[in-house]
């Protein structure tokens, strides 16, 4: 009996350090995955069964769970297919002309902006100093 639970602690440790190694990093929750390559070789069964349970990131397509059927609709209106986003086909050159001229059309228009506050405050200070 302790023969078995010995091959399975190593078959654990052996499935689970092949599933770190092959895992993408970004699949890998908590720790970098050197981590959890030591943490499986110094602990093979608790590693094991933390890096299975907590430490991968599994796909959606992993973990389907059985829906409810919806209840029956009258089938008067069929749902409209979704659109997809808009694709921008610009190079990325050209978003960067493009972001570059929307920035100097910002900056110009504050500097507009700028000029006229200054020019009305300097056109009634002006008036006010003819007056007296």
């Amino acid at each position: 009996m302790p023969f078995l639970f010995s091959l399975l602690v190593i078959a654990l440790m052996i499935g689970a350090l092949v599933d770190i190694i092959r895992r993408d990093d970004a699949q890998v929750r908590f720790l970098p995955k050197m981590a959890w390559i030591i943490i499986v070789i110094l602990l093979p069964l608790i590693g094991g069964l933390l890096w299975f349970a907590i430490g991968r990131e599994y796909s959606e397509a992993g973990l389907r769970l059985p829906r409810m059927r919806p209840a029956a609709r009258p089938a008067t209106r069929r749902p409209e297919p979704r659109q997809a986003p808009p694709v921008d086909a610009r190079s990325t050159e050209q978003q960067i002309a493009d972001l570059d001229r929307e920035i100097e059309e910002w900056r110009l228009r504050q500097e507009i902006e700028k000029r006229r506050r200054d020019g009305g405050d300097a056109s009634s200070s002006g008036a006010a100093d003819t007056s007296s």
